[in-house]
């Protein structure tokens, strides 16, 4: 298991060394040591999650292992998800760090070291089984991503934007600390096993009810939850494109792992008896983030903004199956969260090629301009009829699973609002390749925001901008690739619902984490998916994208009944900070007022 930290460790030590090698080590040097330190990230964490598909991986450092069930060192427990979470985060660098090779200005020198940093505070997350621990790699990840987002420092635009985003996410750290000092004072404990066997079976109190609800909001803000979402738009849209691979990709699907690992872990035992309130509640958070990101995605004529408003969309889709609190809803947004991770990583490569050669990210300037670019015309294309759902995609797949989760719980009726939701996505990035690549409809405006407020981005690098390099290319098609096999590689459903069938059983984690006895092994239930229905589905998304974005193309004004509810949405989205503090509180106020009230 010295491979668990190993991960984390490689990643640093690169990092330390492309910093301390500054002065002498060569600029493509660098950039070699940053694509071999992320790469060997990869292959470490593919070793764990191959040995973690049987049993719970348990790693405690320096030794200091659990005596008479009590945990007091910090423990590293890895499951196929987690390990799968690292993974994804390690590969989806790979392709960050290659398409910067020649993306990214010859000036760059500590660039590629705040990626490796980012990619350790990622992988550390995923493996943490302690609150705190899972704490400092929750702020070792937020600290890299803001500095990342404001790297170009003699810009306006990128340091509102990693403001705005730091200001919120620090919030955000604060109620993570506040609950786990809560949960301490409580079970005198942090190991997540050890919290779980002192609430098992115990009715949950207020204390414990705030805990959790602070908890869980904190990972909410970083899951970019309506309403803590809105720093995600403002970051996604001034951060350089490498960053928003990593961003998009699997940074705020992190924050929905961490929920479901904290509920079922420490918190499921305490809440015997009102799942269906909590379930309730997260689903409900789910659908109006789904639906309001699908919303202002349609609205979008900015491409980076567009794309932020997409991954809010399927983030409220992957929180309603984690919130159905089943194994079914859980495997449904796991591989949701992979395919879907993949296909917006290729979909923001094509952004960066077109921001290369153009230098805007705005459907305006780029109408039509994009013919030139057949490879990624044809690339991004792909990938957004993927986003919509087409098989066999893992988005497909995942999202196949979802809708069964859902109806197997009794939610029936989130089937058409997943299908409707993909719908609006899928014709958002229609919409706008057809703008851009085949100069459809007409010219569009961006109304002002914190990116074209007088500034344009301009381009992100130092290359010609006429020439694209085989390096921006390659990551391109690799995502797309990677995208399909989550949805055709053999046994992956069915292998996904066992693992969520062990993600869910506490009893077996404490087991595992801590000793003693357990019940017997849960029997998985195979996925069978996808049936005929599930292609039906997969069509009607499929149709209704190609139609909204044809009626859409037809003019540049929104529907009249929509105009109003978008325009006081897109007031809502200020960039100002203050104005999103005031949502965080009222949102942490109003779910965590729902956590006291139906879950004592």
């Amino acid at each position: 298991m010295d491979l668990a930290a190993l991960a984390i460790a490689v990643p640093l030590l690169a990092a330390a060394g492309l910093v301390g090698l500054r002065p002498l080590l060569p600029r493509w040097g660098a950039q070699v040591l940053g694509v071999a330190a992320a790469a060997a990230v990869a292959v470490l964490c593919s070793i764990v999650l191959v040995r973690a598909r049987d049993e719970t991986l348990v790693y405690w450092l320096g030794g200091w292992r659990p005596r008479g069930g009590v945990a007091i060192g910090i423990g590293f427990e890895i499951d196929q998800f987690g390990a799968g979470a690292a993974v994804l985060a390690a590969l989806l660098a790979v392709g960050a760090v290659v398409f910067s090779l020649r993306y990214v200005g010859e000036t760059d020198d500590l660039f590629e070291a705040l990626m490796l940093v980012f990619l350790a505070g990622m992988v550390g997350f995923s493996f943490s089984g302690d609150l705190f621990t899972l704490f400092v790699f929750f702020e070792l990840t937020l600290i890299s991503a803001f500095v990342l987002c404001g790297y170009q420092i003699e810009r306006r635009a990128p340091l509102e934007g990693s403001l705005n985003f730091a200001v919120v996410n620090s919030v955000g750290g604060f109620l993570f600390l506040f609950g786990i000092g809560l949960v301490y004072g409580r079970t005198g404990a942090l190991n997540l096993a050890q919290i779980g066997r002192v609430l098992d079976g115990e009715p949950a109190d207020a204390l414990v009810a705030v805990a959790f609800g602070l908890i869980v909001c904190a990972l909410l803000i970083k899951a970019a939850i309506v309403p803590f979402h809105f720093w995600l738009a403002d970051a996604y849209a001034v951060a350089r494109t490498p960053v928003c691979i990593l961003l998009a990709g699997v940074m705020s699907e992190l924050g929905l792992y961490a929920v479901g690992r904290i509920y079922w872990s420490a918190f499921s035992g305490a809440f015997t008896g009102a799942e269906g309130e909590l379930r309730a509640i997260l689903v409900a958070a789910g659908v109006v983030t789904a639906v309001l990101g699908a919303l202002m995605a349609l609205a979008q004529t900015h491409l980076k903004r567009l794309l932020a408003f997409v991954t809010v969309s399927y983030l409220g889709l992957m929180l309603a199956g984690v919130g159905l609190l089943t194994a079914e809803g859980l495997a449904g947004a796991a591989l949701f969260a992979v395919g879907d991770g993949f296909l917006k990583a290729a979909l923001f490569v094509g952004v960066g090629v077109v921001q290369h050669r153009f230098g805007h990210v705005d459907v305006g300037p780029l109408h039509g301009r994009g013919r030139a670019l057949t490879v990624t015309a044809v690339l991004f294309a792909v990938s957004s009829f993927a986003v919509a759902s087409l098989p066999p995609f893992g988005s497909f797949l995942g999202k196949t699973l979802l809708e069964h989760g859902a109806t197997s719980a009794g939610y029936g009726w989130l089937v058409p609002v997943f299908v409707g939701v993909s719908a609006l996505c899928g014709a958002a990035l229609l919409r706008a390749w057809a703008r851009v690549f085949a100069g459809l409809g007409e010219p569009a405006e961006e109304p002002r925001t914190i990116e074209s407020s007088g500034e344009e981005a301009g381009r992100e690098g130092d290359e010609p901008p006429g020439r694209r390099p085989w390096t921006m290319l390659l990551p391109l098609a690799a995502f797309i690739v990677a995208g399909l096999a989550a949805g055709v590689w053999p046994g992956l459903a069915d292998g996904t619902v066992a693992a969520a069938e062990r993600f869910v059983d506490h009893r077996s984690y404490a087991v595992s984490a801590l000793g003693g006895s357990a019940g017997p092994p849960r029997a998985a239930i195979p996925s069978g998916v996808p049936h005929w229905y599930d292609w039906l589905y997969s069509a009607i998304s499929l149709g209704g994208a190609v139609l909204v974005a044809w009626v859409t193309l037809q003019g540049r004004r929104p529907a009249r009944p929509l105009r109003r509810p978008l325009s006081v949405l897109r007031a809502a989205h200020s960039g100002h900070p203050g104005d999103y503090v005031a949502f965080v509180v009222a949102g942490t106020a109003i779910l965590g007022g729902l956590f006291t009230l139906l879950l004592t």
